[in-house]
């Protein structure tokens, strides 16, 4: 058996120390190479021309739902815009964004079922939504690199993924194991019954045939969840990184940065993939579900897994996001990160540190990303300046995107409410533009 699946050890933490250092030394080596740099000014996001590409209905129409998205009942009971249901709809869509510099990440819409069943059907069904997404992200030609989320419960039960996470803590899956499943050998996993393991090999084979969809052609990003079911969800990951991954990182990962123990797994990746010379995708999020994690920790009884402050989040956030893109400048096209957040202070020094470390800006190793509709006073900046941007866009019938994009505007309600700035910058662009017709007008 080769190397498995397991928690982190003091070793590993002094290895990836001294590839950090290593990092830090070859960048002073070629600091009269570094890119330009970028004016200040742009950095603080305080720019109202930010906007300037927008049509007037556009401007009135972000203004019209950041003014709903400021009530915390309205948001608890309705949606947000998505894509489109038709791909001629999409493709229209996608083609307004294009135009602005921002590249789509397209999201399925697929709630998970937490029922017992796990007739495969359902899951089929998913599977043949997943690979039509990933039809459309690659033959359309919206952007280069493109991407699109994937969520594991859409293609096995959340139940299973419980059940496994648990068994973990007791026992080692090995990453090989996976991928002979997903290769459609008849093997059995310890521990689970009968049912489970034939339920579990469905659902291999469903990862197999998502990873040869979209190999050389789109990237993959893996969605976290909850923390009792995320090492699972890690597991079956990593076997497709390490089936999928070898001359490219087309599987990615999602890691959670307001977990206490989400450095931890990072290190932990990052050795697995040294040790099986796999590359590796990362997409790192703050996270957006602390109120329900706290709750199941102290209804169960459990240490709160979430950091106690956001100044402890926001330094996990920094210091994972420094380790990967010291990584990233000695092996671009090893490592790859999309920098997923929607706080400033965190893309400035992604930017700054960009520069310092001479990562291009458009290299394809280090993006950005924020949702649809959110954030865009700081997206349309930086692909104004060169940057990779991609927007995650959710989309299909309103039967099917409804309920997705109510969970996600309900996990996202700290962020709706903090808005301010980017309505204030929209009333900026208004105004100018207003002021303008009169002058031009006289």
């Amino acid at each position: 058996m080769s190397s498995v699946f397991r928690p982190p050890i003091l070793h590993h933490f002094l290895s990836l120390r001294a590839v950090v250092v290593a990092s830090r030394m070859l960048v002073s080596q070629r600091v009269g190479d570094l890119r330009n740099p970028i004016p200040p000014n742009l950095l603080t996001f305080e720019d109202p021309r930010a906007f300037k590409a927008k049509t007037w209905w556009e401007l009135m129409r972000a203004l019209g739902v950041f003014r709903l998205c400021s009530f915390p009942t309205l948001v608890n009971h309705c949606g947000k815009f998505v894509a489109g249901e038709t791909e001629e709809e999409i493709a229209e869509s996608m083609e307004k964004m294009s135009l602005l510099g921002l590249r789509p990440m397209l999201a399925v819409p697929i709630e998970e079922d937490l029922g017992e069943s796990t007739g495969e059907k359902r899951y089929d069904d998913n599977l043949a939504s997943v690979l039509e997404c990933v039809r459309i992200s690659h033959c359309n030609t919206w952007s280069k690199d493109p991407m699109m989320q994937l969520k594991i419960t859409a293609l096995v039960s959340p139940e299973l993924c419980v059940k496994l996470t648990c068994l973990m803590k007791e026992q080692e899956y090995d990453l090989d194991l996976l991928v002979r499943a997903m290769n459609k050998e008849e093997l059995k996993f310890p521990g689970l019954s009968e049912s489970e393991n034939t339920h579990f090999l469905y659902g291999l084979h469903r990862f197999n045939k998502i990873g040869e969809a979209s190999v050389n052609k789109v990237r993959v990003l893996v969605d976290a969840e909850y923390t009792y079911m995320n090492p699972a969800l890690s597991l079956i990951t990593m076997a497709m990184m390490k089936k999928f991954n070898q001359n490219g990182a087309w599987i990615w990962n999602t890691y959670q940065c307001y977990l206490k123990e989400s450095r931890d797994l990072l290190l932990e990746a990052i050795r697995l993939s040294m040790d099986q010379s796999f590359c590796l995708g990362v997409k790192l999020v703050r996270g957006a579900y602390m109120d329900k994690e706290r709750k199941l920790a102290h209804k169960e009884g459990r240490t709160d897994p979430i950091h106690q402050s956001w100044k402890c989040t926001n330094d996990c956030y920094n210091g994972s996001l420094e380790i990967l893109l010291n990584l990233i400048s000695q092996y671009p096209e090893r490592y790859k990160i999309i920098v997923a957040t929607h706080n400033e202070e965190s893309v400035r020094k992604a930017v700054t540190r960009m520069v310092e470390l001479g990562i291009d800006r458009d290299g394809g190793s280090v993006c950005f990303g924020q949702l649809l509709g959110m954030c865009d006073h700081v997206s349309l900046t930086l692909a104004q300046q060169g940057f990779s941007v991609y927007k995650s866009v959710p989309y299909g019938s309103v039967d099917d995107t409804l309920p997705y994009l109510v969970r996600r505007a309900q996990e996202n309600r700290t962020v709706l409410q903090g808005i301010r700035k980017e309505r204030d910058l929209l009333r900026q662009e208004l105004r100018r533009r207003v002021r303008d017709k009169v002058t031009w007008a006289k």
